[in-house]
């Protein structure tokens, strides 16, 4: 009976040690593996994505410089020349661009011939000679001082503006509404250049314009003839002061007539100013 009983305390004994064994040997849970290089940046432990190198575009290097403008949204190579007295063609040969209709927002983009010097206003005080322009004296020439008021009379008086259509009057210039001058007339009617001048522009692709013809007569002056009917002349042309250039009507506008501007160094100034009087 004895020896039963100490039996019995053995395997309760070594039940007891087995159960311990047991709860010793339960399985360890792995800490979390923390990126303390990521912490260090982050705060989080989370590794970021490289961030992606921000696009530069052609020209970043001069944006804000005097000759150089920076491209808007919905601009074209046509509106900025128009607006800085500059043919379209000369801009995509100064700033190399391959695709003249292809611009992007942001891009910088040289608006005065490369040599010329240029106020902090962007005005271009001594012009070089354009692919729109005479050649240039001969080399033993002494070239005069310049000085752009003087230049700029000489320049108009030079030219000696006609009107471009016999049609009537109904829109005058206001700086911030109209920036020339509107003359009334019939689908057809003939629209002359108001002086001697190059095509730097003949097409549609300027909202508001319609079919437009822009001629550049010198470093100073450029003329716009908008709304024809049809137009008569190409992009290159040089064409005669009184010329056919175009046939008036009534593209992008509400009635037939000519929209007739003259821009000073890409700035639209009153035409009225220059045309002889009626």
């Amino acid at each position: 009976m004895i020896e039963l009983q100490r039996i019995s305390s053995f395997f309760a004994l070594t039940i007891g040690a087995a159960v311990l064994v047991g709860c010793s040997s339960a399985p360890r849970v792995m800490a979390p593996v923390e990126d303390r290089i990521a912490s260090s940046r982050t705060g989080t432990g989370v590794v970021d994505a490289p961030a992606a190198p921000a696009k530069v575009l052609p020209g970043a290097e001069n944006a804000g410089k005097p000759g150089y403008y920076t491209v808007q949204r919905g601009e074209t190579l046509t509106r900025i020349g128009l607006e800085h007295g500059q043919s379209r063609r000369d801009l995509a040969r100064w700033n190399n661009l391959s695709n003249p209709d292809v611009i992007e927002v942001g891009q910088v983009l040289r608006v005065a011939p490369p040599g010329a010097a240029v106020e902090a206003s962007g005005v271009v005080v001594r012009p070089v000679t354009s692919s729109a322009e005479m050649p240039a004296a001969t080399p033993s020439a002494k070239p005069a001082p310049v000085n752009p008021s003087a230049a700029s009379v000489v320049a108009d008086e030079g030219l000696g503006f006609i009107w471009p259509s016999n049609g009537t009057l109904i829109g005058g210039f206001d700086d911030s509404k109209n920036k020339g001058l509107d003359i009334a007339g019939k689908a057809g009617d003939a629209v002359m250049a108001s002086a001697d001048g190059q095509v730097v522009y003949a097409g549609s692709g300027l909202r508001g314009y319609g079919n437009l013809i822009i001629l550049k007569h010198n470093n100073t002056f450029l003329t716009a003839y908008a709304h024809n009917q049809k137009l008569l002349v190409k992009e290159d042309q040089k064409v005669r002061k009184g010329e056919k250039i175009a046939e008036m009507g009534n593209t992008d506008a509400d009635r037939v007539k000519l929209h007739f501007e003259v821009r000073r160094q890409g700035k639209p100034v009153d035409p009225a100013k220059f045309l002889p009087a009626r």
